[in-house]
């Protein structure tokens, strides 16, 4: 089956602050990568700070930076991008980038 990878997408506005802010956003996470089930093949990490390199150079300014990663097994794109629309990123005013991960032979 075709595995996908999710970026999660946002601003440093969806970080929660307190405790309970914590607390409920891994609810959150927790009850949506269990209606995901056994599709999440790597449920991926946070990342932290982000650097663009360009043939410019190196910058802090990062548009829409990646906050993790996740990569899902789906039958399609399609089927990989309904998956994501109960992310708490996406409920939290960012996004999730739905990429289909494309085997190498060799």
């Amino acid at each position: 089956m075709p595995q996908y990878l999710y970026i999660y997408r946002g601003d440093k506005s969806q970080v929660p602050d307190t405790p309970a802010e914590q607390e409920a956003a891994m609810k959150a996470w927790g009850d949506w990568m269990a209606r995901i089930g056994d599709r999440m093949v790597t449920p991926g990490d946070p990342v932290g700070t982000s650097k663009l390199v360009t043939e410019q150079g190196v910058t802090d300014q990062v548009p829409n930076p990646s906050f993790g990663f996740s990569i899902v097994e789906a039958g399609s794109i399609e089927e990989a991008c309904e998956m994501a629309k109960g992310n708490p990123m996406v409920a939290g005013d960012g996004g999730v980038e739905v990429a289909e991960i494309v085997p190498i032979s060799m």
